[in-house]
């Protein structure tokens, strides 16, 4: 099917990121967005050129650095000599696969330029707002906060994004294959000269999602979604809960999945697939729990837990 061969073609050129390649696709098919983290040169900005080549879109790329300006992100009007007026000039953001590198490496007010763009598909600049091309995906990548010269991202700007993957090291076998392929030839600085599949277009994007929209969703894994993140509300480790922006977005995720596997309902399992990447950036732990060691990802845990599966006693 489609999905499979999407995941086939980008997977001939990133090697061993399966499960980030498969969130990177089901945020794309819900029309979400993707926060990667981890540390630099495992891949994640080769993902992002990969995945618009397969995918037959256009794509930029944003340095995000501490000088950076919104208008460096949507464009501005400048004067034109030529008209004796001012002409809006877009900026990088009017693209269909945006890459934001390293994003928490601007400050708030740079950041916060996504936010209308990421939410809405458009920008205003001057009191004019302008639609954005469809598709618009943001894949932004981000440092490990601990790392020297970065910003906490606004709890606004993260819930913009429906999945924050963690992208890790190689493993022992990943890493000699990475290697035998630059020994065969391989430079992910010379991507154009892979010759990479053109799996999709914006067209058959937009078929996509609107098929996974389909997808059925009985009231009892309604009733699921809502007691999942409702519950990170009430957890003893968490000031500040995920929002219901969170439980569409585990909605979406969880059709997409189903539609990816060429099922037409939703089950629990599809729910607790994701519910880590979708979750783990949208609620706040309490200051004791982080200096404990608790992190977002144990709460989820704890969470799939304690709340009762449909047709089941308990996640295990």
């Amino acid at each position: 099917m489609t999905f499979k061969a999407v995941t086939d073609e980008i997977g001939r050129v990133l090697l061993g990121q399966d499960d980030v390649v498969h969130g990177v696709l089901v945020s794309l098919f819900c029309g979400g967005h993707v926060l990667l983290e981890g540390p630099p040169g495992i891949g994640k900005t080769l993902l992002a050129r990969t995945l618009s080549k397969v995918l037959g879109v256009a794509f930029k790329r944003i340095q995000f650095t501490p000088d950076l300006m919104p208008s460096d992100v949507t464009g501005g009007n400048v004067f034109n000599q030529a008209e004796d007026d001012f002409v809006f000039r877009p900026g990088p953001v009017f693209t269909q696969v945006l890459l934001g590198d390293e994003i928490n490496r601007a400050p708030a007010k740079t950041q916060a330029a996504l936010l209308e763009a990421m939410g809405d598909f458009q920008v205003t600049v001057d009191g004019v707002t302008r639609r954005l091309p469809s598709p618009f995906f943001v894949l932004a990548t981000q440092n490990p906060i601990e790392s020297e010269g970065t910003y906490p991202l606004p709890e606004a700007q993260l819930d913009r994004f429906m999945m924050k993957l963690v992208i890790g090291h190689p493993t022992h076998d990943t890493e000699v294959a990475l290697l035998r392929n630059y020994m065969g030839g391989f430079d992910a600085a010379k991507l154009g000269e892979v010759s990479l599949r053109t799996v999709l277009d914006a067209e058959g994007i937009a078929v996509m999602q609107e098929v996974a929209r389909r997808v059925r969703v009985d009231e009892e894994i309604l009733d699921y979604i809502a007691g999942v993140v409702g519950r990170t509300r009430m957890h003893n480790a968490v000031d500040l809960g995920a929002s219901p922006r969170a439980s569409i977005a585990l909605l979406l995720a969880s059709q997409v999945i189903a539609a990816s596997e060429g099922r037409t309902f939703v089950v629990p399992d599809d729910v607790k697939r994701l519910a880590a990447p979708v979750l783990r950036h949208r609620f706040l732990l309490q200051p004791d729990a982080e200096l404990e060691g608790t992190r977002a990802d144990d709460v989820v845990r704890q969470v799939l837990a304690d709340v009762p599966v449909p047709g089941g006693e308990r996640s295990k």
